[in-house]
């Protein structure tokens, strides 16, 4: 009787596995080390990918409703994972380093450059969290993992843009 007793509550402490696949970006976030790295990377892999099918004159859209969907489905699930594990901010969460990733690759020119320029500069900003982003993480719960990274990204955005202006940065 005891081991049946067991069971329910060990699944009530599960995330669901929607949550569970989304909040790892489908297991990414189990690669060690550097978890966050990794997530990043397969963002910037992934959006290579699928944005060289898109026109040009709907890739900023694309970037956008992508980032936008990823932080909506994200929040949720990075929630639920974060309740089941007992961390704050379980560094196996990486749907937050992807969200963050795809701001920072918003207009951006397609080429290896600009890509490797945006995954650098985005992992530089959420790692050291510069003023306000620190304060974002205060946020409750999936809010908290997510929005942080959001900042990072649009940091990251705002320098890709200045070295693609001055021409510091060419594709």
């Amino acid at each position: 009787m005891a081991s049946s007793e067991a069971a329910p509550s060990a699944n009530s402490s599960r995330a669901p596995l929607w949550a569970t696949l989304t909040a790892t970006f489908f297991g990414i976030g189990r690669i060690k080390p550097g978890p966050g790295t990794w997530g990043s990377l397969a963002a910037v892999i992934l959006w290579a990918l699928i944005s060289w099918q898109i026109p040009p004159a709907n890739r900023i859209w694309a970037a956008l409703v992508a980032a936008a969907v990823v932080t909506l489905i994200g929040i949720p699930a990075a929630t639920q994972v974060a309740r089941a594990s007992g961390g704050k901010d379980p560094q196996f969460v990486v749907i937050d380093e992807v969200a963050g990733q795809l701001v920072t690759l918003i207009g951006v020119p397609l080429g290896w450059k600009t890509f490797l320029a945006g995954l650098i500069l985005f992992r530089i900003f959420d790692i050291l969290k510069p003023f306000p982003i620190r304060r974002l993480e205060r946020l409750p719960e999936g809010a908290g993992i997510v929005v942080d990274d959001l900042g990072a990204g649009l940091y990251a955005l705002a320098i890709m843009h200045l070295l693609l202006h001055f021409g510091l940065l060419m594709k």
